[in-house]
């Protein structure tokens, strides 16, 4: 849930779509109908916190948290590119 940048009231997303594998836009209106304000937020994956336990799965190109890049610097799938 947003909070309306205007009133402050909660704002509920109307719509959305993705715009990268990472990336979603969301559209939101504010439910005070005296103000009824509409905006557009975004909202991404920044880094892992933890990784998945499935092996299977390819790893994606999204940077581990500070803790797990200690936690897991001998895997070299998850080895980061500095």
């Amino acid at each position: 849930m947003m909070s309306c940048p205007f009133c402050g009231h909660a704002a509920h997303a109307r719509s959305s779509h993705k715009v990268s594998e990472n990336v979603k836009q969301r559209y939101h209106q504010c439910t005070n109908i005296e103000c009824s304000a509409t905006f557009c937020t975004s909202e991404a994956v920044e880094e892992i916190i933890q990784p998945s336990n499935r092996k299977d799965l390819p790893v994606p190109e999204i940077p581990l948290s500070p803790r797990m890049r200690k936690t897991y610097i001998d895997y070299p799938e998850f080895k980061q590119s500095n």
